[in-house]
C-alpha cells in the first residue's frame, strides 16, 4: 500500500501517493469541489532531468568584479563545487558588494512563485538574509498586478478592491441584475492561488449566477474568458480599448440625464471635472456611444443599449486583472470606477465594481479572517526599491530618475544580482533588451530547483529542493484552511531546502543565529502556525487546533468573511466612514495628480491610444498579441507536465487565431509559424478557432525560452521575446505586457522540418549542466 502523505501548492491541497519513495499518484482535498488538473504533474519535479543536482559556477566566471570570460547567453558551461565553496563565493561577494558600493547595489530580485510554501519562501528568506548585511533594492508590486494598484491606492485609498477584500461574489445572486465581465473570469486562472488553497470556489459562484437568471455582458477579444456554459452576450473588443468603451457608456448616461448626481455630490470628489471631460468640454470630443464604437469595433448602438440597461438594473462591472497589464492601464480601472459612480450603486448589494474576480482563486471568494503564516523580512536598514517590471531600465540605466505614484526616485547602480525562485526570462517583457541589460551586473546568483533560462545565465548556481522534499505550511489571508505540507519524498542530488542554503549562507556571514533564532525547520513551522492561531484567536475568538492535531490531520480551517460588499458603510455615510483619499471621497478629479502634471497621465479617468493596438495608422496587415495564462501550468512552473504538454503541438506551443487571418496568411491548423517584431521573434504551431477576435492572437506565457544557435529566434513559443517594455504610465509604472503588435507568417516545409528540434535542444541542455 502507498503512503499517503498531505500536501499542497499553488493548485490545490493534495494528498502524494508514494511507495519506495517514489510519487505514484495524487488525490485532491476531500472538500475541493473543482480541483485543479494541474496536480497531477508535480511528479514532474522530481525528475532529475531538469533539476540542478549540485552548487556550480559558470566556466570563466572569477569573484571581485572582474569581467568575465563570455557574455552570460545560456550557452555556457557550468562546473561543480562542494557547497562550502559555492556558499563562501556568495558570501564574499555580498560583503564585496556593500563594502565598495552600498548595499543598494545588491539586487534581490526574486518573485515569490517558487513555493507555495509560506515558511520555504524563497524570496522572503532571501530578503530576511540580505537585511542583516545592510539592505539591498527590491521591488514593489508584482507583474501580475501593479498598475492598478497603484490608482486604486489613491482614488479609492486602498488596493484593496484587487487584492480579494473587497465585495464577495455571493453577494451578486439574488441582487445583480447586469453583470458585465471585462476580460478573463475563468477557472483556468482561479485554480491558482499564491500561498496554496484547499477548495476552488469560482466554478461554483459562476453557476449560481446563472442560476440566478443574471444577464452577463462579456467584453473580451477572447470569447472563451468566460465559460461557454454561462451563456453570456460576446463583444469582441479591440484589445487596449476597454476604458473607451467605459467611458463611451459613461457619456451616454451623462447625455441622457441618467447618471445619479446626488452620489457623485455625496460620494465622490472632482465629479465636475471628469463630467466635463466626458461631454467634451476639455477636448471638444463628447465620449459617445458612436466616439466608443470608432475605438473598441462595438456597434454604437449596443454601446447605449447597455448603457441604458446599467442604470435601469441592479448592475455590476468586473475587470480581470490583465486589463490593467496595457498601456495607460491605470486609466482602465479608474474608467470602470467613474461609470460606477455615475450608476449610483457602488456599496449596494449587487452593485458597483470589482477588480481580479477570478485572477487568483481567493479574489471574489469569501476571504479569510487570518494571516499569511509567514517568517519576517525583518527590519528593512534602506529604503531602495523599483517598480517590479523595471528590471531592464535599473541595470541599463543606473542614476537615472523615474517617478512612481509621484515620487521621483533614481536607479541604483546594481553589481550582484541574487534570484531565489523564480525565472524573469520567462516573466519579464522583451526578453532580448533582458538580455543585453543581464551582461551589467558583476555576479548573478540564482538559487532555483531547476534549470531555467535565467539559470542557464547565472554565475553560482545553488540547488534548492522543491516543496516536496522539505516541510512546510500553506496558507493566505484569502484562503480558508491552513495546510499541512508534509516532506513527500527525499531531496534530489545535492540540493538543500531554502531555509538551509540561507542558514548556511548566514553562517559564512557571521549572522547564523540572528537569522535561525536557534529555531530549526519543524520549530520555526510550530512557531508561524501558533502565531497565526493566536491572530485568528484574537481577531475572531476561534481556535484553531493545537499544532500536533493540525500537522497530523493535514489541515485547519479558518473563519471567513462571505456576504461582503464593499463601501457599504461609507456609501451609507461617508461622513462617519471617510476614505484615507485626498478628499475622503472617491476620487474622479485629482488635485494631487494635477499638480504632479505628469505627460500622458490625465487628472481624471480618460482614453488615451496606446503605443500599439489595432487602430494604430502604422497597423498595417499586424495583429495584436495577448499573452495569457495557460489552463495546464503556472506561468512557468510544470511546463513538461502532462497538463501543459496536452496544451503543446509539435512539441512547442499554440498561438490562437481567426480563421480569417490564418487565410489571409496562406496559414494552415497545425501549421508551424512565426511570430516577429522589432524586438524579436518565436514559433509557434497555428491553432485555428472563432472564439478569438478577428486581428488578435493568444500565445501563452510560460514555454522556456530556447534559442537558436545564434540567439534570433525562440523555438518554444515564448511570448516575450516579443512584448513591449515600457511602463503603464509615469505613475503606477506596471508592465505593459498585454500591449504588443506582431507580424506573423509561415514558416516553409524545409526550415520548419530543420527547426522541429525545441524539446531536444532544451532537454541538451539541462542534462549538460545540471549536474
Amino acid at each position: 500500500m502507498p503512503r499517503r502523505i498531505p500536501h499542497s501548492t499553488h493548485w490545490g491541497a493534495f494528498t502524494c501517493l508514494v511507495e519506495e519513495g517514489r510519487i505514484v499518484g495524487t488525490e485532491p482535498f476531500k472538500d475541493d469541489p473543482d480541483p485543479s488538473p494541474i496536480i497531477p504533474s508535480i511528479a514532474e519535479w522530481a525528475r532529475p532531468d531538469r533539476r540542478i543536482l549540485q552548487p556550480m559556477v559558470r566556466e570563466g566566471w572569477k569573484p571581485g568584479g572582474a569581467p568575465g570570460a563570455r557574455p552570460r547567453d545560456g550557452n555556457d558551461r557550468f562546473l561543480p563545487v562542494s557547497w562550502d565553496e559555492a556558499l563562501s563565493l556568495v558570501a564574499g561577494e555580498i560583503t564585496r558588494v556593500g563594502r565598495d558600493h552600498g548595499n543598494a547595489s545588491i539586487f534581490a530580485g526574486s518573485y515569490g512563485w517558487t513555493s507555495c510554501g509560506r515558511f520555504h519562501h524563497a524570496p522572503t528568506l532571501l530578503k530576511r538574509m540580505l537585511n542583516l548585511v545592510g539592505g539591498y533594492t527590491g521591488h514593489v508590486d508584482t507583474y501580475s498586478i501593479a498598475a492598478g494598484p497603484a490608482i486604486l491606492r489613491h482614488v479609492l485609498g486602498s488596493e484593496d478592491a484587487c487584492t480579494g477584500r473587497a465585495t464577495t461574489m455571493d453577494t451578486l445572486p439574488g441582487h445583480t441584475e447586469t453583470l458585465v465581465v471585462f476580460g478573463a473570469l475563468a477557472p483556468r486562472t482561479a485554480q491558482t492561488e499564491a500561498g496554496g488553497m484547499a477548495v476552488h470556489l469560482l466554478p461554483e459562484m459562476l453557476r449560481k449566477l446563472r442560476e440566478a437568471g443574471v444577464r452577463v455582458v462579456h467584453v473580451s477579444p477572447c470569447k472563451d474568458d468566460l465559460p461557454d456554459w454561462m451563456e453570456a452576450d460576446w463583444w469582441p473588443i479591440r484589445p487596449n480599448t476597454d476604458a473607451a468603451l467605459l467611458l463611451g457608456m459613461a457619456g451616454e448616461i451623462l447625455r441622457e440625464g441618467r447618471h445619479d448626481q446626488a452620489f457623485l455630490d455625496r460620494h465622490t470628489s472632482g465629479a465636475a471635472q471628469f463630467l466635463d471631460y466626458l461631454a467634451g468640454e476639455a477636448d471638444g470630443t463628447p465620449k459617445t456611444a458612436d466616439w466608443a464604437e470608432a475605438i473598441t469595433g462595438i456597434p454604437a448602438a449596443q454601446i447605449r443599449e447597455l448603457s441604458r440597461t446599467l442604470t435601469a438594473t441592479r448592475s455590476f462591472l468586473s475587470l480581470s486583472w490583465a486589463l490593467q497589464r496595457a498601456h495607460h492601464g491605470e486609466h482602465v480601472y479608474w474608467s470602470a470606477l467613474g461609470l460606477a459612480a455615475l450608476i449610483g450603486q457602488i456599496g449596494l448589494k449587487g452593485g458597483g465594481v470589482a477588480y481580479g474576480f477570478g485572477s487568483l482563486n481567493g479574489v471574489g471568494g469569501p476571504f479569510g479572517e487570518g494571516v499569511s503564516p509567514g517568517m519576517s523580512q525583518g527590519p528593512k536598514p534602506i529604503d531602495s526599491f523599483i517598480p517590479v517590471a523595471r528590471i531592464s531600465d535599473m541595470l541599463l540605466s543606473p542614476g537615472a530618475a523615474f517617478t512612481y505614484q509621484g515620487e521621483t526616485r533614481s536607479y541604483p547602480d546594481v553589481r550582484l544580482v541574487y534570484w531565489a525562485g523564480g525565472n524573469p526570462y520567462h516573466h519579464h517583457q522583451d526578453l532580448n533588451r533582458l538580455q543585453e541589460a543581464w551582461q551589467r551586473p558583476e555576479t548573478i546568483i540564482v538559487q532555483d530547483p531547476m534549470m531555467t533560462a535565467t539559470a542557464r545565465r547565472a554565475d553560482i548556481l545553488l540547488p534548492a529542493t522543491t516543496s516536496l522534499e522539505r516541510n512546510d505550511i500553506a496558507g493566505t489571508r484569502r484562503a480558508e484552511h491552513y495546510v499541512a505540507m508534509h516532506k513527500v519524498i527525499e531531496p534530489m542530488g545535492e540540493a538543500k531546502s531554502d531555509y538551509d542554503i540561507f542558514s548556511d549562507l548566514a553562517r559564512h556571514l557571521g549572522l547564523e543565529a540572528e537569522f535561525t533564532e536557534g529555531r530549526d525547520e519543524m520549530d520555526w513551522i510550530r512557531h508561524l502556525y501558533q502565531l497565526s492561531a493566536d491572530y485568528v484567536a484574537s481577531a475572531t475568538d476561534a481556535r484553531l487546533p493545537a499544532f500536533d492535531d493540525f500537522w497530523n490531520e493535514g489541515w485547519a480551517q479558518i473563519p471567513m468573511t462571505r456576504d461582503n460588499t464593499y463601501l457599504a458603510a461609507f456609501r451609507e455615510d461617508p461622513e462617519a466612514n471617510p476614505l484615507p483619499t485626498e478628499s475622503g471621497k472617491i476620487v474622479l478629479g485629482s488635485n494631487r495628480i494635477a499638480e504632479l502634471d505628469m505627460p500622458g497621465f490625465p487628472s481624471h479617468p480618460s482614453w488615451q491610444e496606446p503605443a500599439e493596438w489595432l487602430g494604430m495608422d502604422e497597423a498595417g496587415d499586424r495583429l495584436h498579441l495577448i499573452s495569457s495564462q495557460p489552463p495546464g501550468r503556472l506561468h512557468s512552473q510544470l511546463e513538461t507536465g502532462p497538463a501543459s504538454r496536452e496544451q503543446k503541438r509539435k512539441g512547442r506551443e499554440q498561438v490562437r487565431m481567426h480563421p480569417d487571418d490564418a487565410r489571409a496568411r496562406q496559414i494552415g491548423d497545425g501549421d508551424t509559424v512565426r511570430l516577429l517584431n522589432a524586438r524579436g521573434q518565436c514559433l509557434a504551431t497555428a491553432q485555428l478557432t472563432d472564439t478569438v477576435r478577428r486581428g488578435v492572437l493568444v500565445l501563452p506565457v510560460g514555454a522556456w525560452l530556447t534559442q537558436d544557435r545564434d540567439g534570433g529566434l525562440d523555438l518554444s513559443g515564448n511570448p516575450n521575446v516579443l512584448t513591449l517594455d515600457i511602463p503603464t504610465s509615469a505613475y503606477g509604472q506596471g508592465t505593459s505586457a498585454q500591449t504588443c503588435m506582431v507580424r506573423l507568417e509561415p514558416v516553409a516545409a524545409n526550415e520548419r522540418d530543420s527547426m522541429d528540434i525545441y524539446q531536444q535542444e532544451i532537454d541538451a541542455l539541462i542534462r549538460r549542466d545540471g549536474g
